[in-house]
């Protein structure tokens, strides 16, 4: 199969939390044309179950595929450790998900073996962090908290706000008292809490941002595969949002909003997709 090297980054999430990493998508490899879906509609992803999930990022990887593109990131984290598995055995392209770039940062960061994990209520309950840091060093010690009031503070933009910082504090209380010297975001919409949340965890804790390593992953995986966009028509500005389409199952004036917050570049308008006829 030959693939278009000039062809888009395909990206989906449940929501807009993988603007996150389209964002650093943008940053870290600014050459590239990106194809987003934010399945608004059916938000959130981390209270439904394996099958559900499976099923509808097989119907958002169908969209995609209509967009021609060449990797599809799956920037979603109960997706990548519900579906992943199963997606990538189903089509032809390079795919790639958030949680093994954030397991291998977070075991090169580790000095004590002792390392928490915060996601939605389904990425725990997989244990797919807990099993991949483990099988990779099997004197890990993995600690999850599930954090389901983080998701819905940050789309109000209450990433700065004293209850949000309250509920972090209850949130990690047991996991700090775990000794843990990392910690991994295990959602994407984390990592807009950062600050919040580096104030919670303190110095001692490193935060792992998976939205970041995953734009280093798939840099390499472009690289090896000879993917990578050349670039050659990229000129003076480094953030060409012409080169970036937007599509949301709902709500496309509030994914405007939301999205013109985190990307370095105004979103003129998400286009709405019926993803279930998909």
């Amino acid at each position: 199969m030959i693939i278009d090297k000039y062809a888009p980054i395909g990206v989906f999430d449940s929501g807009v939390g993988g603007l996150t990493v389209v964002r650093e998508l943008m940053r870290n490899l600014p050459q590239e044309n990106i194809v987003y879906f934010g399945d608004t509609a059916r938000v959130p992803y981390g209270n439904k179950s394996k099958e559900t999930v499976l099923r509808y990022s097989r119907q958002i990887i169908r969209f995609l595929e209509t967009k021609d593109v060449k990797a599809i990131v799956v920037a979603c984290n109960t997706a990548s450790a519900l579906a992943m598995d199963t997606i990538e055995k189903e089509i032809n392209i390079p795919i790639i998900g958030v949680v093994i770039p954030g397991v291998h940062t977070a075991l090169r960061t580790t000095r004590n073996n002792r390392i928490g994990v915060i996601a939605t209520d389904s990425t725990i309950k997989s244990n797919l962090y807990q099993t991949l840091l483990r099988s990779n060093n099997s004197e890990i010690t993995v600690f999850g908290k599930a954090c389901p009031l983080f998701v819905p503070l940050v789309e109000e933009g209450w990433t700065k706000d004293r209850i949000t910082y309250e509920i972090a504090c209850r949130y990690l209380d047991d996991v700090l008292d775990k000794d843990i010297d990392t910690l991994i975001m295990g959602c994407t919409h984390y990592p807009l809490m950062r600050s919040l949340l580096k104030k919670v965890v303190g110095d001692d804790v490193t935060l792992v941002n998976p939205a970041y390593e995953t734009s280093v992953a798939l840099k390499k995986l472009l690289e090896d595969l000879n993917l990578q966009n050349p670039g050659d028509f990229v000129k003076e500005k480094k953030f060409q949002c012409g080169r970036y389409r937007f599509f949301a199952s709902d709500a496309v004036e509030r994914f405007n909003t939301f999205a013109d917050t985190v990307l370095p570049c105004e979103v003129e308008s998400a286009e709405l997709v019926q993803i279930e006829d998909f």
